[in-house]
């Protein structure tokens, strides 16, 4: 509903009438109106400062949250893009690797392969040299049989050519050969005189006697000037029986 606001009336003749003639005017109420108005203004004003301010802080707090959520987005931005090219780095590695991988494969298949060839070809060889060592065992046992039986016919000869030379002649390791002699001492006939020599060099060695025979070295000397085995031998008992002699 609209207010109407009434002016006054005011009877000029009436006043013009009096002796001292006066309007009132009313200027209390129009002080009072005046100053309820501007303190309503004021309020106002002042209503509306806070409304602008609380609103420039709300606006201020806002466009602060703002910032800091689009700051906190573009970090996330920029961390997803460092993890994409983190990714796409480690893509083309798990690339790489995968392409050296199937390499390294395809040269394993075609080791493979080769080996798988070879070993054909070496079980053809073992079927060879199984064939080739069944033949040279049985020729082996062929001539062991020989030797066998023509071991049991020389037997009995060597054993008794042995007893009568007092001498018997062993090989002991590869290429060594023990010496033993008996009947050299009179009071003990039986006592052995042993020494094992090594003809594995062109330089002949003994590599032990029982017992020490002093003048063996000087014998030694002789065999690897001379090359007569069986004549060192012969020299080596006669030494014994000499040193013998000399120590009853």
């Amino acid at each position: 509903m609209t207010h109407v606001l009434r002016f006054p009336q005011v009877d000029l003749a009436s006043v013009l009438a009096n002796q001292n003639p006066r309007i009132d005017l009313r200027l209390e109420v129009y002080e009072n109106s005046t100053r309820n108005f501007l303190k309503a203004v004021a309020n106002y004003k002042n209503r509306a400062i806070a409304t602008i301010s609380d609103r420039r802080n709300n606006q201020t707090t806002e466009k602060k949250k703002i910032i800091e959520r689009t700051q906190l987005v573009e970090a996330e931005t920029n961390q997803c893009k460092l993890t994409e090219i983190e990714l796409v780095a480690d893509l083309e590695r798990e690339k790489e690797e995968k392409r050296d991988a199937e390499l390294s494969v395809a040269a394993f298949k075609r080791q493979l392969a080769s080996l798988k060839e070879r070993c054909s070809s070496i079980e053809v060889e073992i079927e060879q040299y199984r064939a080739i060592t069944g033949n040279l065992r049985r020729e082996r046992n062929k001539e062991r049989s020989t030797l066998t039986m023509h071991a049991s016919r020389v037997s009995p000869a060597l054993e008794a050519c042995e007893h009568r030379l007092s001498c018997i002649v062993e090989g002991i390791e590869r290429e060594q050969l023990l010496i033993r002699f008996w009947l050299v001492d009179p009071s003990e006939p039986q006592r052995e005189f042993s020494f094992v020599m090594d003809v594995s060099d062109t330089a002949y060695k003994v590599i032990m006697s029982s017992p020490p025979l002093p003048s063996l070295p000087i014998l030694v000397d002789d065999l690897n000037i001379t090359r007569d085995v069986y004549g060192f031998i012969k020299l080596v008992r006669e030494a014994y029986e000499a040193h013998i002699t000399v120590n009853l």
